[in-house]
């Protein structure tokens, strides 16, 4: 465990990290996801987290394990089709993290997810959070409409409004 990452995540308050992320820009992702699952048969969910769990920092948890804890929590992994797509942000350690479920990943595989993830670093770094997150969304969704198509039943099965931790 680094003390300064500790450090950031005991002194910064959620609402000074979270306030890039409107309510307008919730809407407006939300409004992404649901027109982008309309297309394929991935199922998307965004978490954005501020803080970490201080027993998480304490064990010194990296991005990629929360996301990939947050996928199992939230029941990503449990889609009809395996095409369940994680988006996790963590503002602190200023990471973004794809984790996808099998059907998805055994498709487009780890070398996409890291390039969508690092689109997303590079603007949130200049600070532009909304095309940031938008134009990753298109992206995924241009990928997952080639590879998984809607079919005439295509169920929503997560919630579609972004999560914020």
């Amino acid at each position: 465990m680094r003390l300064t990452r500790l450090l950031r995540h005991l002194l910064l308050p959620d609402w000074w990290l979270l306030r890039p992320f409107s309510r307008r820009l919730l809407q407006r992702i939300e409004e992404a996801v649901v027109a982008s699952e309309a297309t394929h048969l991935g199922e998307l969910r965004l978490v954005v987290e501020g803080n970490l769990p201080l027993a998480s920092v304490w064990r010194d948890q990296t991005p990629r394990m929360r996301a990939i804890e947050l996928f199992a929590q939230l029941g990503v992994w449990d889609t009809e089709c395996n095409s369940g797509v994680l988006i996790y942000l963590q503002l602190i350690d200023r990471r973004v993290e794809i984790v996808a479920d099998r059907g998805i990943d055994a498709c487009l595989g780890q070398p996409f997810w890291d390039a969508v993830c690092r689109q997303m670093e590079g603007a949130f770094q200049s600070g532009d959070f909304e095309n940031g997150t938008l134009r990753a969304l298109e992206t995924i969704s241009t990928a997952l409409r080639d590879h998984f198509p809607a079919l005439s039943a295509n169920p929503d099965e997560l919630p579609n409004a972004p999560l914020l931790l």
